[in-house]
């Protein structure tokens, strides 16, 4: 059988049509996942139960036929797995108890205790590795160390990430120690996804954006680059996609800078300055606005396909620019796919 289209992009092959995956495609947008949602009873719930992980992750390649489908988990599994403590508040999100003190952090388990907590996610994984069509990549994931600490450190979702950012120029002893757990955390996380099944794995570091110049090397760069090449060493050839949202100018470079095979674009970056200056070193990812997937129509059609053109003298996988959002349009995304492939 032929290479996978996503893992034939990630080598560095320009293809004639796109692979093509979206980011929360499993998600409260089909019905078919609110349906699976309830009969869990809640979202942790539903993150640690295989059967129906498995289920929800199944749901939009069924539907669409997408070229890879993404683990469905949580970034926050991961603190959780190393002690902290973590909840839903419907309607507003995360909540984690904090880590802002030296006596906080010394009660987290090290990395190497987190598997006992996260073993449900790798048995989702495995069976996404029986159940998959053949053609299907499976994507596992993590969030990059800075994003996830953002949440440990604030209790929640921020606007601007301030009590990480306050943290790192008060305390940076302690700020560096919660990126240095949570680093090796994640090389742990991911290397038990690829064990279990996992073809490509991708790093989310959301809040990259918030962290300038020298900042962004040491907390997303340099994190970026040790959990790849530690990840390359353990498992020779597992494809990796770094996502550094709203890194701007930072992104050129990046996947050279950190040994990434492709490299997610947000959409606040235009694609052919992004064809010139990021895809020149390789795959890039991206980059709808996902409010697309709201509006629809012409717009979406037209956009669509500049994207593809602006990118199809590289190695390209189209997606979103950010995760599709509960109020989208399953439709949109029909039409979507239907465009990239050359059906619309």
């Amino acid at each position: 059988m032929a290479e996978k289209t996503i893992l034939r992009a990630l080598k560095g092959e320009v293809l004639p049509t796109p692979p093509i995956w979206m980011m929360r495609q499993a998600g409260r947008y089909l019905p078919e996942y609110k349906a699976t949602r309830a009969q869990a009873g809640d979202f942790l719930s539903l993150c640690y139960n295989p059967e129906l992980a498995a289920e929800v992750t199944l749901q939009p390649i069924r539907r669409y036929g997408f070229d890879a489908a993404i683990l469905f988990a949580d970034i926050l599994l991961l603190p959780q797995a190393l002690g902290a403590d973590l909840w839903f508040v419907t309607g507003e999100g995360p909540r984690l108890s904090t880590i802002t003190r030296q006596s906080e952090f010394d009660a987290l388990k090290p990395a190497s205790d987190v598997h006992e907590t996260l073993s449900p996610i790798y048995e989702t994984v495995k069976i996404l590795k029986r159940e998959l069509p053949a053609e299907t990549t499976l994507i596992g994931f993590a969030g990059a160390p800075w994003t996830v600490a953002t949440y440990m450190i604030a209790g929640r979702g921020t606007k601007d990430q301030g009590p990480a950012h306050a943290l790192k120029a008060e305390n940076r002893a302690l700020f560096e120690a919660i990126l240095e757990r949570l680093t090796e955390g994640t090389i742990e996380y991911l290397s038990k996804q690829i064990e279990a099944g996992a073809e490509v794995v991708k790093l989310f570091d959301s809040w990259a954006g918030s962290l300038k110049g020298e900042d962004f090397d040491r907390y997303a760069l340099a994190p970026a680059k040790r959990i790849i090449t530690e990840l390359k060493a353990r498992h020779p050839g597992i494809p990796v996609i770094a996502f550094p949202r709203e890194a701007g100018e930072k992104y050129v470079g990046f996947a050279k800078a950190t040994g990434a095979d492709c490299v997610a674009l947000d959409n606040s970056v235009a694609p052919e300055w992004a064809a010139a200056n990021v895809q020149v070193d390789g795959c890039v990812q991206g980059n709808l606005a996902s409010s697309h997937m709201v509006t629809g129509g012409e717009a979406l059609v037209r956009e669509t396909r500049e994207i593809v053109q602006a990118f199809s003298k590289g190695p390209h996988i189209f997606n979103l620019g950010h995760g599709i959002t509960p109020d989208a349009d399953p439709e949109n995304v029909q039409l979507m796919i239907d465009t990239v492939r050359g059906g619309a």
